[in-house]
């Protein structure tokens, strides 16, 4: 019975040990390089402290700001209208020993969110914290390494408080992180912020590109400008505008209704019990916001307008407000859902951005702030707009598609980007993956950590 034992009990230590590469070894941390660490965030900082627990005293002319954890986003200070000011005299009573290699931490709230210290004039509140590193170290990878999803993990273990939560220092300086040696941790960093370079490069490339694709909507859908195969008559000289009812509108466009141009159609409501697990999909406005993907189902006959098909025109016209393109397969649309459909040969595209722009006018004059709208059947159908012919329609419908297609790509380009620096963080800074040249100068000469 006792040799069983013992044969099982190491048969389990050989399995153990063939599940570690060669190479590695187990640590609190996780499987890691032989010659790397796992230490306490304390061991790698110089400091670890967090903002003022007071009030300080505000200036309206201040050249220094306040900020609180809900202004760390995205790797960045956020400034936004809401962030209070002080002057110099309250910023030296309360300043911190901030450097160029401070990283601030969200801790109260929002748990997690980071940004590198840039020289910014500002005093810390309470639910920021700044860890800074010490010169042996780098802080660009203790920056990244932040970011693991072990790190979170220690982090969100640590956590106190029952309806707001809050990270403690003392968590903090004892959470564990990986640390390679200074060579390897500049590699690595290097490597992740050539990653983010490109992440912000095609942020605001596709910024940059809405911008232009906003302007380029409010020009041609109003006809300030016109498209070159419209803008002259059939003798060269180029056309005018005329007086309407919707103010000056180029001579050759017309004003309409929307429900001259199409037709609404209301969606059904349903009672609970008409609700199914499966059958044809019904789209609610969640399905349509992003907020949710799980689908209703209705197994009900019902007549062919009450179902939509890919490429229809949908209206969101309760709470949740504006157009959409449908891009699923044969579907019920919900009752706060309308299809339009169009009339007299009007171009469906022109119409989805028509509607689109005066949706977020809508929105923008709203003293909801374009949250909550609700606007009626009958509203819809009696609002004016102006009109070009269908052809003039469909070039100003394919100029935007093109410009859509090209945002569409680089979101898609981004998303790639973003989805391949999150593999790579998860590889590099845990060493399942080691950079080449390192490994190399690694095994020929150690470097000691410095630690």
């Amino acid at each position: 019975m006792m040799a069983n034992q013992m044969m099982q009990h190491k048969e389990g230590e050989k399995v153990a040990t063939q599940a570690i590469p060669t190479g590695y070894k187990q640590t609190e941390f996780g499987v890691i390089p032989e010659d790397w660490d796992v230490l306490p965030l304390a061991s790698i900082c110089r400091e670890i402290g967090d903002g003022i627990h007071t009030t300080p005293t505000y200036s309206l002319s201040g050249d220094y700001f306040f900020i609180n954890g809900n202004n760390i986003k995205n790797g960045n200070v956020v400034y936004d209208e809401n962030v209070r000011r002080v002057d110099e005299a309250e910023y030296l009573k309360h300043s911190k020993t901030l450097t160029s290699k401070t990283i601030f931490l969200s801790i109260n709230g929002t748990i997690g969110n980071l940004a590198r210290y840039k020289a910014e004039r500002l005093v810390l509140g309470k639910s920021v914290a700044y860890l800074t590193i010490k010169d042996s170290g780098s802080e660009i990878f203790s920056y990244y390494a932040l970011q693991t999803e072990k790190t979170k993990k220690f982090f969100e273990d640590g956590l106190t408080g029952s309806t707001i939560k809050n990270l403690g220092l003392s968590t903090i300086r004892n959470t564990m992180i990986p640390v390679p040696s200074y060579e390897e941790q500049t590699a690595i960093a290097n490597v992740l912020s050539d990653s983010d370079a490109l992440i912000d490069s095609l942020e605001q490339l596709i910024a940059k590109k809405q911008a232009i694709k906003s302007a380029t909507m409010q020009q041609l859908l109003t006809g300030r400008t016109r498209l070159p195969a419209f803008a002259q008559r059939p003798d060269g000289t180029p056309k005018g505008y005329k007086s309407s009812e919707l103010g000056q509108i180029p001579e050759d466009w017309e004003v309409v209704s929307l429900g001259d141009a199409s037709q609404f159609i209301n969606g059904r409501a349903y009672a609970l019990y008409e609700w199914e697990s499966s059958g044809v999909p019904v789209i609610r406005l969640q399905n349509l916001t992003g907020r949710g993907d799980e689908y209703y189902y209705s197994n009900l006959q019902l007549p062919e307008r009450q179902y939509c098909d890919f490429g229809d025109l949908l209206f969101m016209w309760s709470a949740t407000f504006g157009p959409v393109i449908w891009k699923g397969s044969k579907a019920i649309y919900h009752y706060h859902i309308w299809k339009i459909e169009c009339k007299g040969g009007n171009n469906k595209t022109f119409l989805f951005y028509l509607l689109g722009d005066m949706t977020e006018r809508l929105k923008n004059n709203s003293s909801s702030g374009g949250t909550m709208l609700h606007v009626t059947k009958e509203k819809m159908e009696s609002t004016k707009t102006i009109s070009p012919s269908v052809e003039e329609q469909t070039a100003i419908a394919n100029v935007l598609s093109d410009m859509d297609s090209e945002l569409n790509a680089l979101e898609q380009k981004l998303a790639k980007a973003r989805d391949v620096k999150q593999g790579m963080m998860q590889q590099l800074l845990t060493g399942r993956i080691r950079l080449p040249l390192v490994q190399e100068t690694t095994l020929q000469e150690p470097t000691p950590h410095g630690l």
